[in-house]
């Protein structure tokens, strides 16, 4: 029953800090937009409301939805766990054929240099 209490009182502050994250979010790229682009390029200036969608925009294309989760590279949360019980014959393999499939990283085996 106390942490339900606690939300009850943390709820309101965090739905106001979202809000004013994203209208600070929105002034500051229709401010930047407005100082640099018309000067530069002649465009003409923005609105807060077509900086806020444009910022909403740049999120969705570039920066997803925050569906993926937290916790760094997909990569590694992907192939940690499989990857740290891998005995070193495995790692081996599996980076040779990282380097076959995509060509990049450092290659295993004997050098073929001179």
């Amino acid at each position: 029953m106390r942490m339900r209490k606690k939300w009850i009182l943390i709820a309101p502050f965090a739905i106001l800090g979202m809000v004013a994250f994203a209208a600070l979010g929105g002034l500051l790229v229709r401010e930047l937009w407005n100082w640099l682009l018309p000067p530069l390029f002649g465009w003409t200036r923005i609105t807060f409301w077509q900086a806020f969608g444009l910022l909403a925009l740049c999120r969705i294309l570039f920066g997803g939805l925050g569906l993926h989760g937290r916790g760094g590279p997909r990569f590694r949360n992907r192939f940690g766990p499989r990857g740290e019980k891998w005995t070193p014959e495995e790692r081996e393999r599996f980076r040779q054929r990282v380097h076959e499939r995509f060509g990049f990283g450092p290659p295993t085996g004997p050098s073929t240099e001179s």
